[in-house]
């Protein structure tokens, strides 16, 4: 019986095969408002070891967030499901891409165990890209949701799923969610349409929008969830035009923040969005009713996201 071999690229191997090559350009100065909390915690150390411990990844530490030392040390975290290898190889994610091996059969259990020891009422559970799958991951992210059920029947679970593309996934993913839904759930666009062949090759704008339109319309009481990164190159009015397709595809929540490139093979900071250009966007979007807005420099998808639920359904 032949081995499968996982194949992991990081940094500069990862983004050298991209169609559209990155040009390197001078760093911008980082202001004054881009802040990290270093981890260094009694608490952070007790989160990370666990994880370690039971062999499970979070997109905290995958993606290099910026808000690992503050996120860790609330003992809070966002737990990435699939393995730690994506099928995609976009240039704005720390995450690596290759040839991921088969998804393991025990991490739904040991997801449920390792969240119930965190004593945890809300959580995050996202996933690499996995193309190589029929469902593209949705029946291992049902099996998630059961077994961390189990241990506590009134947590919160909200899922960052990827983009299910290809033919008669989303049908596929979407019906096996049914069974198990969660009670947010959410699917990043990151960017305008108009980079979507420079930040995200392989995905497509359309797509992503009807993921989360048909979503909402099987189940029209959970809320849905989108995120966007600003400084890849974007307009705040093509920014606008982006919240207002959103809220057509009937999306309730929204994030906002500062893109950081993770390695000088990443794609550049363009800008640095000031706080009061977040703030400017955070009342449009309230204005186009999004139910909650988070909109920030530091805000990521999941970032507070037990905050940002509050008063939304869940």
């Amino acid at each position: 019986m032949k081995k499968i071999i996982s194949i992991k690229e990081v940094g500069k191997e990862k983004t050298a095969r991209l169609p559209i090559k990155i040009v390197k350009k001078d760093k911008l100065a980082k202001p004054s408002w881009i802040k990290m909390v270093l981890p260094n915690s009694d608490k952070f150390h007790k989160v990370s070891r666990l994880l370690k411990d039971n062999q499970l990844n979070t997109v905290c530490e995958e993606a290099s967030c910026p808000n690992i030392g503050e996120c860790y040390s609330q003992g809070t975290a966002t737990f990435m499901i699939l393995g730690d290898i994506c099928t995609r190889r976009c240039p704005f994610c720390d995450v690596a891409s290759g040839v991921p091996l088969k998804p393991d059969e025990n991490e739904p259990v040991k997801l449920g165990l390792t969240i119930a020891k965190l004593k945890l009422n809300y959580v995050v559970i996202t996933s690499v890209d996995r193309d190589d799958l029929k469902d593209g991951g949705a029946s291992h992210f049902s099996e998630c949701i059961k077994e961390i059920r189990k241990n506590n029947k009134k947590i919160a679970i909200e899922i960052l799923v990827p983009d299910f593309r290809g033919k008669g996934k989303i049908d596929i993913a979407l019906e096996i969610l049914l069974k198990q839904p969660p009670n947010i759930f959410n699917h990043n666009l990151e960017t305008i349409p108009r980079l979507y062949k420079r930040a995200r090759p392989g995905a497509r704008y359309e797509h992503s929008l009807l993921l989360l339109k048909d979503f909402k319309k099987k189940l029209p009481l959970i809320p849905t969830k989108s995120g966007l990164m600003l400084g890849l190159g974007e307009t705040n009015g093509e920014i606008l035009d982006v919240m207002k397709d959103l809220r057509q595809h009937n999306v309730d929540m929204l994030t906002l923040g500062q893109y950081l490139q993770p390695t000088p093979y990443h794609l550049p900071v363009e800008r640095y969005v000031s706080p009061t250009d977040f703030n400017d966007l955070k009342r449009e979007a309230e204005k186009l009713g999004f139910t909650s807005v988070a909109s920030g420099p530091m805000v990521r998808s999941s970032y507070h996201a037990d905050e940002q639920a509050q008063g939304v359904g869940t």
